[in-house]
C-alpha cells in the first residue's frame, strides 16, 4: 500500500510514469491437484515455513497495540463462520444462486428488449450544433480545419444540411451529456480520429493550446473524456471494461485505430466482453468501435474480423452492428445508454463512408420520434411485381451494390441492409421482404472472403428463416483478409458486385 501510494504521488507531482516491480510467491500449487514441491522442493519448504500474510499482518497490529490476540482470533472466527453460513445457505436454496437457463437457440430468439426511441428535440439539436461549431475568439484553428471541417459543420447544422459520421457522433455524445451521462472514449489517436474525421479536440494553430467543444456540456459529475492511448490494446480495453463496470450509466467506448488492432485485445473480448454475463452474471455496456471496410488498403487494414465476434455470439450475450448511415450510428450510441438491458456493443465503423457523399443523414433522422433500425429497407422501393432477386448485405457494400444497380438500370432486384447482425431482427427482415413474393434468387453479398465476414454466421439462419438456400456473392475463401495490391482488390470487388446480380450481370 505504501509503495502504491508513493507511486501515485510521484506521478501526480512530476507527471512521469513509475513502475511497481512486485516479487510474489504462490503458497499453494497451481491447482488443487498440483504440488509445487515436485519441481521446486527447496523453495516450497521455505514458503511453508514462512507465516501467512494474514499472520504477519496480525503480528504487526499486535506489536503496535492496535489488536489483541483474542480480537485477532475473533476476526478469523467471524470470517470463517460467515463463509460457512453462506455455503450452507447455498446448499439449502441452490435455485437462488443459479442463473436462469437461456433459450435453446437464443441467437434466433433473443431476450425481449424495449423498443427505444432515441431522437432528440430540434432545440437540443441546434444547441449542440452551435457548441460544436463556435470557437472562442482567442482560439485560432488550423487553416485547413477552418476551411474544410468547421465551415462544413456549420453548413450541416443549418436548416436543410446533411450530417456526416463525425457530426452524428458528436451530436450523440453531446445529447447524452445534457442527459447527465458521462461520455468516455479512448484509443490510438482518437481525439483527431485515425482518418482525420473527428477533431473532438482542437489545437490552436498559434500556441498549441487545446479546446474541446463538448467540454462546455460538462456539469457536476457528468463529463466528456477522450484520451489518446498507447498501442497496448489489451491493457487499455481491459481498463475501459472495468471503468464501464463501475459506471453503468456512462457511455464508455474503446476505438481500435484499425479494426484488426483489436487482435491485441482478444483475451479481453473472449474472457470478459463475450462471456462475463454467462460466467458471472456480470453485465456491461462497453462499446467497441472497429473501423472496417475494403478500400484496397491491404490485408492488415481492411477487416475488423467480423467473423470472430459473430462466432462468440450466443445466449443474447452482446450486440453486433454494422451501420450504414450517420443517423443509424447516432441512434445506436444513444440506444446503448437508454435501452433497458446492459449488453456490450460491437460497432463496425466505416472508413471510406466517413466522407462518401451518399453516406450522410438529414436533420429529420435525428429528431424526436426516430430510433435505430435493425434492418433498413431499399430506399429506391422497386415495384414488388418486378422483383425476382433479393440481395441482403451489411455495411459499406450496400453503396456499391446500389450504384451498380442504378448504372445498369436494373429493376428486378431489391437490396436489404442488415444494420444489426446479432441478434438478428427476424420479424423486421421478413416484414420488409414480404411484398416481394416473386423473389426466387436469394443472395448474400459481402466484401469479406467466404470463410470470414458474416456469411458463416448467417448462412443457416437466413436459410431457415426463408426456407430456401442463399446464393453467395463475395470473395472466395482466403488465408488473409484481403488482397495485397490495389489493382487486385479493384478486380475482386468488381467481380463480387456483378455476381450479386446474377450470371447475366457478369457477362
Amino acid at each position: 500500500v505504501w509503495a502504491a501510494d508513493f507511486a501515485l504521488q510521484f506521478r501526480q507531482e512530476f507527471g512521469r510514469d513509475i513502475i511497481l516491480d512486485m516479487y510474489c510467491y504462490r503458497r499453494l500449487g497451481h491447482n488443487e491437484t498440483d504440488q509445487a514441491a515436485f519441481t521446486a522442493p527447496m523453495q516450497t519448504k521455505r514458503i511453508e515455513a514462512r507465516p501467512t500474510a494474514a499472520s504477519l499482518y496480525g503480528m504487526a497490529l499486535r506489536e503496535r497495540g492496535e489488536l489483541t490476540e483474542q480480537q485477532e482470533q475473533d476476526i478469523r472466527k467471524d470470517l470463517w463462520e460467515g463463509m460457512e453460513q453462506a455455503y450452507l445457505q447455498m446448499k439449502e436454496n441452490p435455485a437462488d444462486y443459479i442463473l436462469p437457463a437461456t433459450a435453446q437457440d437464443a441467437d434466433e430468439t433473443p431476450l425481449p428488449r424495449t423498443s427505444t426511441r432515441t431522437g432528440i428535440s430540434l432545440e437540443l439539436f441546434q444547441r449542440i450544433g452551435s457548441i460544436l461549431t463556435e470557437l472562442p475568439d482567442s482560439f485560432t484553428p488550423h487553416p485547413t480545419l477552418e476551411k474544410r471541417f468547421l465551415v462544413r459543420r456549420r453548413e450541416a447544422f443549418r436548416e436543410g444540411g446533411l450530417l456526416d459520421w463525425a457530426m452524428a457522433e458528436s451530436l450523440a455524445w453531446g445529447s447524452l451529456l445534457t442527459e447527465n451521462h458521462t461520455v468516455r472514449l479512448s484509443g490510438q489517436d482518437c481525439q483527431r480520429g485515425t482518418f482525420s474525421q473527428r477533431h473532438a479536440v482542437l489545437h490552436d494553430f498559434n500556441d498549441g493550446s487545446l479546446y474541446t467543444p463538448l467540454e462546455k456540456l460538462n456539469h457536476g459529475t457528468t463529463a466528456f473524456r477522450i484520451y489518446n492511448s498507447s498501442l497496448s490494446e489489451a491493457s487499455v480495453l481491459g481498463f475501459e471494461y472495468g471503468y464501464a463496470l463501475d459506471s453503468p450509466d456512462a457511455l464508455v467506448m474503446w476505438e481500435a485505430q484499425f479494426g484488426d488492432f483489436s487482435n491485441g485485445a482478444q483475451v479481453i473480448v473472449d474472457q470478459f466482453i463475450a462471456a462475463a454475463e454467462a460466467k458471472w452474471n456480470q453485465k456491461n455496456r462497453m462499446v467497441l468501435l472497429l473501423p472496417h471496410g475494403y478500400e484496397g488498403a491491404g490485408s492488415e487494414h481492411s477487416s475488423a474480423r467480423m467473423e470472430r465476434y459473430l462466432q462468440l455470439c450466443a445466449d443474447d450475450n452482446m450486440q453486433v452492428i454494422n451501420p450504414t448511415t450517420p443517423a443509424q450510428y447516432f441512434h445506436a450510441l444513444r440506444r446503448q445508454v437508454h435501452r433497458n438491458v446492459h449488453k456490450p456493443l460491437i460497432i463496425f465503423t466505416p472508413k471510406s463512408l466517413l466522407s462518401r457523399p451518399e453516406a450522410v443523414s438529414p436533420h429529420r433522422e435525428f429528431l424526436a420520434s426516430t430510433r435505430f433500425r435493425e434492418v433498413l429497407p431499399d430506399p429506391d422501393t422497386p415495384a414488388p411485381g418486378q422483383v425476382t432477386r433479393a440481395v441482403l448485405c451489411t455495411g459499406k457494400i450496400y453503396y456499391d451494390l446500389a450504384a451498380y444497380r442504378k448504372e445498369r438500370n436494373i429493376s428486378d432486384t431489391v437490396i436489404i441492409r442488415l444494420e444489426q447482425i446479432y441478434p438478428l431482427a427476424q420479424e423486421q427482415l421478413t416484414y420488409l421482404l414480404a411484398p416481394y413474393q416473386k423473389v426466387r434468387d436469394f443472395v448474400w453479398c459481402q466484401e469479406e472472403p467466404s470463410n470470414m465476414g458474416a456469411w458463416g454466421h448467417l448462412r443457416n439462419r437466413l436459410g431457415r428463416l426463408f426456407a430456401t438456400s442463399f446464393r453467395y456473392a463475395g470473395r472466395p475463401s482466403m488465408a488473409c483478409p484481403a488482397e495485397g495490391a490495389k489493382a487486385l482488390h479493384a478486380a475482386a470487388q468488381k467481380r463480387l458486385i456483378a455476381a450479386a446480380f446474377g450470371p447475366r450481370a457478369q457477362s
